[in-house]
This record gives C-alpha cells, structure tokens and sequence, in this order.
C-alpha cells in the first residue's frame, strides 16, 4: 500500500558546558513541542484510560499502549543498545512526567514518525445531529405507530408501562449502548468486526445482513401500500368514504358521523377496510400461500418509486442520507403533534384515552405481559440489525456514545407513548360514533389498524384530504428511515470485508442491493402478498434476531470480556461504565433475551390475517426462512476451525483471540533511534 511518511525531528543536543537551569529549559521546550505534535496529529491515547495523568515511563522491557491494544514504542535492533533505552526512558519523563533519570546522549534524536496512508479515509457524519437523527429515525419507526398502542392496551393499560420500562432499562438500553459502543471504538461493520472481538463468532455478521434483507423484502411493501393511499388522497373525496365503488359487496355500510340512521352490525364492512382489502391488497383474489396470484402493477409501481428515494439517498453513503433524515425523521413528529391535537378535540375522544391507560393490575401476574413488553423494547430499540453498529462507526472516537444512548433510546419510548393518543383519542371518537365499546373497534392491530382504523376516521374529519395526505406522508417516511438504516448496516459490513472491491464501486453495490431487495419483494406485491408480509414478520425476523443478539452478547461479555470492553469505552469517552452495566451486559441481558427465546418456542404464535388462518405447514416455512440466517453462524464456525493450522486446541484458541487492528498501529508509531 502507498504510503508517505511525515518525520518530525526534537534534537536533544549534547551538553557543552551549558549550566543546568540551561538544560531543563531546554528539556521543558523539548516536551513542549513534542505535545504541540501530538496535538496537532491527533495524540496517543492509552489503553488503561489514564492520558490525562500523561504517559507511563517506558522501560526496555515495556510498551506503552494506544487505545486499541498496541504499543506506541516498539523494541529496536540490536545495534541501538541500551543507549536508545535509556533515552526512552529519559524522554518519557520529560514529556510526560514520570520519575526517571534524564540521559542526554550526543546526537540522539527521538523520531515522532506518523504514516498516512493514501487510501481513502474513512467517512464520517457532517454533524452531529445527523447520527443522533438517524439512529432515531432507525428506532422510531412503523411499530411505535402500530404496535405499542395496541399490545399497551391488550395487556393491561397503563399496568403496561411497568414491565415495559423495566425491560427498557434492563435489558433494552444496555443492548443499544453496547452495540453504539462497539461500532465507535472498533470502527467496522457487523462483519468484519467479529475479528477484533471473537472471530468465530464471524457468522453473526452474516446472519444480520441475510435478515436485514428479508426485512428489506416485506417491510417496504408497507411503505408501498401507504404510498397507494397518499396518491388515491389527492382528490376532493376521499376514495374509502362511498360503498358506490367498483370494488365494494353488498356488506358495506357507509357508517359517517351524520347517518344515525344506519345500524352497525358484526357483518358489517367499513368503505375503509373494503378499500384496503378489495382495492389495494386484493386479497379476495387469493385462497391463500399456496396460491398468491399475479403482482399487482399499481403496487409494484408504487415499490418502485419507493426503492427509488431509498437508492438516491443512501448511494453515497452517509454524507446523504445524514441530510435526508432531517426531513423524515422530523417531519412524522410534527405530524404526529398535529394529529394529537386534532384527535383530543374530537366527541369521544376522552374514552379512547381511559381504555388506553386505565391499568388492570391483574393482568401483571401473567407471563405474556412481560413476553410482550420485553420483546416490544427490543424490537423498538433495534440491535441486533447491524444497524448501530453501522451508525456509531462513522462517529469521532472520541464522540459520548453513552449519552447518545440514553437521549435516543428516551426519545424512542416517549415517541411510542405519544403514538398512544394519537391512535387511542381517535379509536375513542370511531367508538362514540359507531355507538361500540372502544375494544371492539381497537380489535384490529398491525397495519389494519392504520389502514382501515385510522383511515376511515381521518375521512370523517374536517379537512380530511389534509389530514390523509399528511398522515400517509408520515407512514411513508417513518418506513423510508428504517429502510435507509436497514440497508446502511449491510453496506457498511460489506464494503469493511470487502473493501478493495466495493470501496470504489459503492454507488454499483447500492444499486444492486436494492435491485435485489426490489426483485425478493415481488412475492408480496401478489394479490396474497399480506399472507407473506405476516409471514416474514413473525417467523422470518423475530426469533432470529433476538437468538443472533444472544450470542453477541455471550461473545462481547464472555469472551471479549467486559473488562476489556469497559476499558475501551474509558478510552473513547473518558469514564468506564459502572457496575450497573457491567451486571447487565454479562447476566441480565443473556437472561432476558433467553426468557423472549424460550417464551416464543414454548407459546408459538397463533397467526392469521383477516379470515385467514396459517395451515400448520406455513409454520414449517417460517421457521426454516429463519432458520436458513441463523445457520451463518454454527456454519462459520466449523468453517474457521477447519480453516485454521495447529492442533485442535490451538485452532480453538486461535478462534476466540481478538485479531489486533494494525489501522492505529501504521498511522502513528513512536520510536528511538540514533
């Protein structure tokens, strides 16, 4: 590789009868200067955390230490003798203020060499609002919209929040402030991280990518859907608001807050649901998985163009997509205080918001609250995804990772909180107006919720093609930032494994990801489509990911060690984390994320959409999609140990030492010579 060096020379002349105040003022200008270089390339940092006392005093036999584990002062060839040692030695204590005699030799010159490399370096966020809206537009996503309000009612109301927030600081948070931590200090993706921490553990980095791309292939199909009903809201009615339609049956009722003469009965449909099931999904056209149909065009149109601003704002890395999210990660919060307000004035308002948070302390004693509310936190703060690890590696070293955790992780929570209103006041004005109880019109969750819920309260407000376009418009971009994150971690972990391949030809690679990630979501642009899109998201995702996360953390607080952790994070912020999180990271998480495992295998989920019920072989096909991930990772391992040389147990100790990283070690070396 083509390097240049830039050598920076302090002479310490021979003492010529100078007195000595002469030669301590020559000594102190000497430190001086070798701390205005040091400044001026960015310094050393020490591995025990302790620069700001000043460097420990080199001896023959020891090496002082940069923050990722190598020496900044290697030995030297047998011709400098202990005359260079002893030089060392001496220049230390000037410099650093260490005890040890001061050995002026004549003509000795300590060399500063820094190298540079002429490789491209690394990229790095424009602000720092760029990372912190990014990782919060990653977390805060369609789930905080959808889901949380509906599992928060189902399992007790405000009771809820208890396990909920118990979980988050238990088990949520230190995930999130591992995964940030990790990706800053190491400065790689989620592949070829795996060597500076365990590289047997290599597989897990192949794993999130193959899940990040199912994800990829059913997550932005929702993104399509609510793209179908932001161009059908661009017109004086809204298209769901009439039973006159092509595609409506005899069992619609058009059910507006001016007819009290219409009654509503259990066979009723809603102009809404019709819309969306008969019109945009189209799933009356399909039996069910074994038979999903012909794509529809209009839907796949719509993906197109959706795959289209996910290319264009992430092709050059996070240079762009740091810009983007300044729209789509603020814009869903301004529409959601819009909505908010617009929901707590309308009749009825007030019994959505009781049904939401009257707690039922009962519901407490069962063990499917807190299986919901831990796997609810996990799956809102999002590691596992690569994501994090992606984001925080385009961070400055010495960036305040743990900060960040705790502001976007609050921010996170608060969001899915305030989501709560903003779904619950309008389901409490659809239920005073269809005369109901607020459980039996918050029956529907997932997207129906937002689809057809939603939808058709929007319709019967004022202003309602204002209140549509803007509402679909924030679905749209609360998708489009997970997308960018999703598909920004499998980028970053192929171009740090590959990089003489794919560094130079990103906007290439993009362009083929998304080509694939278009191409593997055909399937749910089928008139069954949402069978599939169920499917991925209960089977495919889940129990991989929380299993993936697992191992990562039984590799980082196992075999790392958290020792070695919490000291590279006293490196990167200046405080290593107390013993609060060193608890979590070796046996609370482990046991949390085993209590989501075990609880998923032993409660499978019951799954169906609309009047459909899951045949048991679907449940077969889930589990082999997530199973096919997860294999990377026993796969690589017997792949690394077949690969290795030495007996069987040097091969195993090799596997679960930690490969040093030479990228510090090349750019900055401190040597003696004469």
């Amino acid at each position: 590789m083509e390097k240049k060096d830039i050598i920076m020379t302090s002479l310490l002349t021979k003492d010529k009868g100078e007195n000595g105040e002469e030669r301590r003022e020559e000594r102190e200008e000497v430190g001086g200067e070798k701390e205005n270089m040091q400044q001026g390339i960015g310094g050393l940092t020490l591995a025990d955390g302790l620069a700001d006392r000043g460097p420990k005093a080199l001896t023959p036999g020891s090496a002082q230490q940069v923050s990722n584990g190598f020496t900044t002062s290697t030995p030297q060839s047998p011709k400098e003798g202990p005359r260079t040692a002893a030089c060392s030695e001496g220049t230390s204590s000037g410099s650093g203020g260490a005890t040890g005699p001061f050995v002026p030799l004549g003509g000795l010159r300590t060399l500063v060499v820094q190298q540079t490399t002429l490789e491209r370096p690394r990229e790095t966020w424009s602000k720092k609002m760029d990372f912190l809206l990014s990782v919060i537009g990653y977390a805060v996503d369609l789930g905080n919209v959808w889901r949380f309000p509906y599992i928060c009612y189902q399992n007790g109301g405000g009771a809820f929040l208890l396990p909920y927030l118990l979980m988050a600081v238990f088990g949520g948070v230190p995930l999130f402030y591992m995964e940030l931590a990790l990706g800053q200090f190491h400065r790689s993706g989620c592949i070829s991280i795996w060597k500076h921490i365990c590289p047997i553990f290599k597989g897990i980095g192949f794993a999130i990518c193959i899940i990040a791309l199912y994800i990829a292939f059913y997550y932005n199909t929702i993104m399509a859907w609510a793209l179908y009903y932001l161009l059908s809201s661009f017109r004086p009615t809204l298209p769901w608001t009439t039973c006159t339609n092509s595609w409506n049956t005899d069992n619609c009722n058009l059910y507006m807050s001016t007819d009290h003469n219409v009654s509503w009965s259990n066979s009723s449909t809603s102009p809404a649901e019709e819309f969306y099931t008969r019109q945009v999904l189209q799933v009356h056209r399909s039996p069910g998985l074994h038979q999903l149909g012909s794509v529809s065009w209009q839907l796949a149109l719509c993906l197109l163009f959706i795959f289209t601003i996910v290319y264009f704002s992430i092709w050059k890395g996070v240079k762009t997509s740091g810009k983007v999210v300044w729209v789509t990660a603020t814009f869903p919060y301004l529409v959601l205080l819009v909505l908010l307000i617009r929901g707590a004035t309308l009749p009825g308002a007030w019994r959505g918001v009781v049904f939401y948070l009257k707690p039922d302390w009962g519901k407490l004693l069962s063990t499917t609250v807190w299986i919901d509310a831990a796997a609810q936190i996990f799956f809102s703060l999002g590691p596992g995804f690569g994501v994090l690890l992606a984001f925080a590696s385009y961070n400055p070293f010495h960036n305040n990772c743990y900060k960040d955790a705790l502001v976007t992780s609050s921010v996170n929570c608060l969001t899915s909180f305030l989501s709560g209103f903003v779904i619950f006041t309008v389901l409490g004005y659809m239920a005073e107006m269809r005369q109901q109880d607020v459980d039996a019109v918050a029956k529907d969750a997932g997207p129906s919720l937002l689809f057809i819920i939603y939808a058709e309260a929007i319709a019967n407000m004022p202003a309602a093609t204002f209140f549509s376009i803007i509402f679909f418009l924030m679905i749209i971009m609360l998708g489009l930032d997970s997308t960018f994150a999703g598909l920004e971690g499998v980028i970053t972990a192929m171009l740090d494994e590959f990089p003489h391949i794919l560094v130079k030809r990103r906007e290439l690679f993009v362009f083929g990801l998304v080509c694939v990630c278009y191409l593997g979501a055909l399937s749910t642009l089928t008139y069954g489509g949402a069978f599939v899109v169920k499917l991925f998201e209960e089977y495919a995702t889940g129990p991989a990911v929380i299993t993936v996360v697992l191992l990562e953390v039984i590799a980082v607080s196992w075999f790392y060690g958290t020792n070695r952790f919490c000291n590279d994070i006293q490196v990167m912020i200046g405080f290593s984390p107390g013993f609060f999180w060193r608890i979590c990271w070796v046996a609370i998480c482990p046991c949390f994320l085993l209590f989501i495992i075990i609880s998923f295998l032993a409660f499978p989920p019951e799954v169906r959409l609309f009047h459909y019920h899951y045949p048991p072989w679907t449940t077969v096909l889930g589990y082999c999609i997530g199973v096919s991930s997860f294999i990377c990772v026993p796969a690589y391992m017997v792949y690394h140990l077949l690969n290795a040389k030495g007996t069987f147990k040097q091969r195993l100790l090799k596997s679960i030492t930690p490969e040093p990283s030479t990228e510090q070690q090349r750019n900055f070396i401190v040597t003696n010579a004469v």
